[in-house]
């Protein structure tokens, strides 16, 4: 039979399960009237089934959103199709209709340059959740994305692009080359923005920000201006991390370091005046030439009489240099004898600072040396290396090169080695700005969460050391400062905010006839990205709309390994620039590595493309699975958590199907009025219920506070497994079970529609808790439910505080407790599953008198013979022939043995099961028993054998002991 449907809504005012107050309404196109038809037998778990009419509702007559009725399970091709629909909807905006104040996230921006990864699907993940639970507990959301013109990661990318074609950035010149960069940028930007929104991220695209878009370039200049107005930006030359192949600084973020095979070289240098020499030990012969000292440790006595005295080093010819003792010196390192090299190591160069040292630069911005070395003048670093030890070992000068574990500089972006180098750059002093930052989580103004990061971010900030700011790179935001043409760079120079006033202020100080011209270097991108949580909000224009309503921002999530690149610098940027914290929290995640615990790399081959996660078991399993984590703690990806959570959404998408077609069809008013009539937020309501719906409801109502406080305390894998417990330990495999009783039973009417509105409220919830982790199975199965008044996305969070029985809980549980006893037994004899058998349930008046009222919903789960369930406060006359179970304190049950099983076929079955278990253990005894055997193998071996036996006896024991119950039980009956 089919009919066709059609219907209006309720005009009672107890139509809605929902707030009416929500400002979101959907289009006209948000109901579309869809054929009723019968649906075949559907299972979830073990046992969804029984046919009856159903329904659907769409959300758009476009094909949207699918079904539980139509489609068998969640298919992952329409979370696109809902994702497009919300953004369309207007849905990721911030709304102010309901009041109550701003929750705002600035997004980590990723590099314009980059792909995904599961360190996107980790933050994205995180910050979505925070997102979607704030926007449902009706707060104005705003989570604002964009994205980093990462300097040295995008020329290298633009730069490779142009050597395919057989050009080199210098031919092009700089405006040309970034005139390319930014055509680059405009074709294949967007690829990590895209990615992003695959992963169900609900910003704001509308207030998408990129750090070089002419509002964050003016908010960089304002900065670089006021800090240096203030004294506290300044040029000079110190120790930098330099990359001899992209000709330019980098900042500590960029360099990693690798444990690599190398040598120590072990190398004499004379005692100027004496035959004597001091061995030592470098792993960097190459720059001896740059040694402006030999250190000793002032407590070393092998040392202490050349103290004072000067040593010649080695093929410089007879350069001489000073014999020093300091602390700084580790005796027991190589030959305890220290060449200060400053010019090439960043320990060198704090130590020749603080004992005045001259500073010797040997090396070329290329890597090459420069002519302080001699003949060695214009070889690259590692050629120099291996022809310096040559001719030390000709003149008698090298004494050994032995193999020595290094730990080697490497760029980032590049991968080549590093070399600390003395270079005039730019500098911010830190010291004033970090007092501030520390100030702040002092005075509980900025939180770290985990809290031991804490220890972390002050550490650094006591510690800090100025900022380099200045890359000798073209694609960036270049530094606003003029040069005046003829004169001093380093005293002669102009801070303007453009060329127009940098010229303007020439002629005011030099005169009409000067020339400028602009510092060639661009601002590292971590100076601007500082500036992000504000800059992005249109400061410096404090006036702006946006800064007024959403700074400061509530939350910066990312990972913690660049909580003081990033993170701690922002603060220091939004304290100095708005005289305020820029956000009040910071949630740090861990790294996602793989199912053994190790880091994901291309090297080990074990790096996981969120992507093809995506399309294997869908995005919400993805999420749901980075999200059971724990703040600030590595999580470990493996196949099986992804497959056991693809389960899960399968599991919701079959108790969807349930929930359908157990509610009355929609042509039925009066059901529905009745239905949607029934409120679980009063005491009385809930204490008139049956006992597994009391039951549900209660539990519900306890599942709703205690996750609503974890999303509040941002325990995000708390709330994960207790939803997912209730949903499918308690709702999914108790209660849809129970609700067949009232479905299909002899309960009638009224009965039913209680159990069809305790099936929806329930369920509705489940969605509602679960949205923020899972949105896109959670949204279609919202949406094909009856009277939604607005988007899952935008629906109210469920209200907390309802009351709760907890009497019903403790009851419910003696009924489950009685169930899992009968099941037990079931399976102990092998009982057919099909088979029906009967009970005497036996407790006290009041156990009894709620049990038995509960006689259908015990039947069905137990499988018991509905005519043959006894309820007594005594045990039965056949006792001896039963098998009796104790589910609880004051409630037990007999189940008579012929009922179930063929006695002696059972006895059968049992003796042959014992005698294999016999056989068994005789062997694991006889092993030992064995001396050869206990001696020889290996302690854990013997003591697996020993734990095997112990169980082998113990299931012995209870074979036999069953096997004599089913003997005695056979000759009584006969």
């Amino acid at each position: 039979m089919i009919l066709q449907t059609s219907f209006s809504l309720p005009t009672t005012s107890t139509t809605t399960l929902l707030s009416p107050c929500c400002p979101h309404r959907l289009n006209t196109l948000f109901f579309t009237h869809r054929r009723r038809r019968l649906i075949s037998h559907s299972r979830l778990g073990s046992c969804f089934s029984q046919p009856r009419f159903s329904f659907s509702v769409s959300a758009s007559g476009n094909s949207v959103f699918t079904s539980p009725e139509t489609s068998k399970t969640f298919d992952f091709a329409s979370e696109e199709k809902i994702y497009k629909w919300w953004e369309s909807q207007g849905y990721f905006k911030p709304s102010f209709e309901q009041g109550g104040s701003p929750f705002v996230i600035p997004m980590p921006p990723p590099n314009v340059t980059g792909s995904l990864h599961m360190g996107h699907a980790m933050f994205v993940t995180l910050e979505d959740i925070m997102v979607r639970y704030n926007r449902m507990r009706g707060r104005p959301t705003l989570w604002l994305p964009g994205t980093d013109h990462a300097g040295i990661a995008t020329q290298l990318v633009v730069e490779k692009m142009l050597a395919s074609e057989g050009i080199k950035r210098v031919e092009l010149g700089r405006d040309e080359f970034t005139k390319r960069v930014w055509e680059w940028k405009e074709k294949y930007g967007g690829t990590i923005t895209n990615q992003i929104k695959r992963l169900g991220a609900s910003c704001d695209w509308s207030r998408e920000r990129f750090t070089l878009d002419e509002q964050l370039s003016r908010a960089v200049i304002e900065a670089f201006v006021k800090l240096h107005d203030k004294g506290l930006i300044y040029q000079g030359s110190y120790m930098v991390n330099w990359s001899p192949n992209l000709q330019t600084a980098v900042s500590d973020l960029e360099v990693e370091y690798s444990e690599e095979p190398g040598f120590l070289y072990h190398i004499k240098y004379r005692v100027a005046g004496s035959p004597d020499f001091l061995t030592i030990a470098t792993t960097r012969p190459e720059t001896i030439f740059g040694d402006v000292a030999i250190a000793v440790h002032p407590e070393d006595d092998r040392y202490s009489k050349y103290v004072g005295q000067t040593a010649i080093v080695p093929m410089t010819y007879g350069r001489h240099v000073p014999i020093i003792s300091d602390k700084y010196v580790d005796k027991d390192f190589g030959t305890g004898v220290l060449k200060i090299s400053p010019g090439h190591d960043h320990n060198d160069y704090l130590l020749a600072r603080k004992l005045g040292l001259p500073i010797l630069n040997v090396m070329n911005k290329d890597a090459t040396l420069n002519d302080v070395a001699g003949l060695f003048c214009g070889l690259d670093r590692f050629e120099v290396r291996e022809k310096l030890w040559a001719d030390l070992e000709e003149t008698g000068l090298a004494v050994k090169k032995e193999p020595h574990t290094l730990r080697v500089p490497r760029s980032q972006r590049g991968g080549e080695v590093i070399e600390p180098l003395v270079s005039k750059q730019w500098f911010v002093h830190m010291e004033p700005l970090a007092e501030k930052a520390l100030l702040a989580v002092e005075k509980n103004e900025l939180t770290i969460i985990p809290e031991r990061f804490e220890k972390i971010y002050n550490h650094w900030l006591t510690n800090i050391k100025d900022w380099c700011i200045s890359r000798q790179l073209w694609w960036g935001h270049r530094i606003p400062v003029w040069y005046v043409v003829g004169k001093d760079c380093e005293e002669d120079y102009i801070v303007a905010k453009n060329a127009e006033e940098a010229l303007e202020k020439a002629h005011e100080k030099y005169g009409k006839d000067v020339e400028i011209y602009q510092d060639p270097d661009v601002l590292d991108t971590w100076f601007s990205s500082s500036l992000w949580p504000f800059s992005t909000l249109g400061w410096p224009d404090v006036s702006a709309k946006d800064f007024n309503n959403f700074y400061p921002t509530n939350m910066l999530e990312t990972g913690h390994d660049i909580l003081f690149f990033w993170v701690a610098r922002m603060v220091m940027m939004g304290i100095e620039f708005t005289g305020t914290v820029p956000f009040s929290h910071v949630y740090l995640h861990g790294l996602i590595r793989d199912a053994q615990g190790r880091k994901m790399s291309k090297t080990l081959g074990n790096v996981i493309d969120p992507l093809d996660t995506i399309k294997d078991f869908g995005t919400d399993a993805l999420r749901f699975t980075i999200a059971l984590g724990t703040a600030g703690q590595d999580l470990n990806l493996s196949t099986e958590r992804l497959t056991a959570n693809k389960a899960f959404t399968n599991k919701l998408w079959n108790a969807g199907k349930f929930v359908l077609q157990s509610l009355p069809s929609l042509s039925d008013t009066s059901a529905w009025e009745n239905l949607l009539a029934l409120k679980f937020d009063k005491e009385e309501t809930l204490l008139s219920l049956p006992l597994p719906e009391c039951w549900a409801v209660s539990k519900l109502h306890i599942l709703t506070d205690s996750v609503t406080s974890s999303y509040e305390k941002l325990f995000f894998g708390d709330v994960g497994r207790e939803t997912y417990d209730f949903f499918w330990s308690d709702f999914a495999d108790w209660y849809i079970e129970a609700s067949k009783s009232r479905l299909y039973g002899s309960g009638g009417n009224s009965v039913s529609l209680v159990s069809q509105a305790v099936l929806l409220y329930v369920f509705e919830n489940i969605l509602k808790l679960l949205h923020p982790f899972m949105p896109f199975v959670t949204e279609d199965l919202w949406q094909a439910l009856p009277y939604r008044k607005e988007a899952l996305i935008v629906s109210p969070w469920p209200q907390n505080s309802l009351p709760r029985n907890v009497e019903s809980i403790k009851r419910f549980e003696n009924l489950q407790a009685l169930t899992r006893a009968i099941r037990n037994v079931r399976a102990e004899y092998s009982v057919e599953p099909v088979k029906r058998i009967s009970a005497s349930v036996v407790g006290s008046a009041e156990v009894v008198e709620y049990i038995s009222k509960e006689k259908e919903v015990l039947a069905l789960l137990s499988r018991l013979d509905l005519n043959k369930v006894q309820f007594t406060n005594a045990p039965p006359g056949d006792a001896n022939l039963s098998v009796h179970l104790v589910a609880s304190e004051g409630l037990e049950a007999y189940l008579p043995l012929a009922a179930m099983v063929d006695i002696s076929s059972e006895v059968q079955r049992i003796s042959k099961r014992l005698s294999k278990m016999q056989t068994e253990y005789d062997a694991l005894i006889t092993r030992l028993n064995s001396p050869k055997f206990v001696e020889k193998a290996p302690e854990d071996v013997v003591r697996g054998v020993k734990e095997k036996a112990e169980e082998a006896e113990e299931k012995i024991k209870l074979t036999k002991a069953r096997l004599d119950f089913l003997k005695s039980t056979s000759l009584v009956s006969q």
